[in-house]
């Protein structure tokens, strides 16, 4: 089982001072093991837990009031969530597993303990969020204003990026781990409308599917239908320079 740490997640960013190593492993000591699709934590419950997902695959949503779904997110390996807990007494999301997975979890008073001790990982976790919520606004407008046919292809691309930057060796094609329920509730479409988005992009040549893989024939023009920006691979921390012991 791949496993991923949350000092791997932010040293894939930033080159990390071993007393900032130290301090992100001293945040992993409370190790939860859940099987697919059982729930972390529900929307509105209290909580003061932060979570790293350690191995395995996840996801946060929303109930809209009509009882529908809104995926928010999909979690890999290293992934930080529960975030909401810095800012509220009670999940404003869901977290779900979609695999096996480990996590460990750790209360906002321990990240507030890092945080003072260690500044350049505070900035880093900052700005990482940051980046985060440029995706994710991306979603959003693309659920409001492109086809989808684009929202599917952003979700392909998405999942392949956040694989790879997990650890997984991904190259062109990757078995998708998702349903196409699950897909349809990323992208605000029915599970038939994700099916018939699928083909149209076989039939463009831009994927093909074999045996529970998609594989990404055309990227550049994916890309381009989709209009996607892979965020995350864009942050620029080369101006947290290491602070002298």
């Amino acid at each position: 089982m791949r496993v991923r740490s949350f000092a791997d997640r932010i040293g894939g960013f930033l080159s990390l001072t071993v007393s900032e190593q130290n301090a992100l492993a001293g945040l992993e000591g409370r190790a939860r093991s859940l099987r697919r699709g059982a729930v972390l934590v529900r929307e509105n419950d209290r909580t003061a837990d932060l979570f790293v997902l350690s191995s395995g695959m996840m996801m946060s949503y929303v109930l809209l009031h009509d009882g529908s779904r809104q995926i928010l997110r999909f979690l890999f390996p290293g992934d930080l969530a529960g975030a909401g807990a810095l800012a509220y007494a009670t999940s404003p999301e869901s977290v779900v597993a979609l695999a096996d997975s480990v996590v460990c979890l750790f209360d906002r008073a321990q990240v507030a303990a890092v945080m003072a001790r260690h500044p350049r990982l505070a900035l880093a976790m900052t700005a990482i969020d940051q980046a985060e919520r440029a995706a994710m606004t991306d979603r959003l407008a693309g659920l409001g204003r492109t086809s989808a046919q684009a929202r599917i292809a952003a979700v392909l691309l998405d999942i392949r990026d956040r694989m790879r930057r997990s650890g997984e060796e991904v190259a062109s094609g990757f078995t998708l781990p998702l349903t196409q329920e699950e897909i349809g509730d990323a992208s605000g479409l029915t599970a038939v409308h994700v099916n018939r988005m699928l083909r149209q992009l076989e039939e463009m040549g831009l994927i093909a599917r074999t045996g529970g893989r998609v594989i990404l024939s055309d990227e550049v023009r994916l890309a381009r239908t989709a209009n996607y920006v892979d965020r995350l691979s864009r942050i620029d921390l080369s101006w947290l320079v290491p602070i002298p012991a």
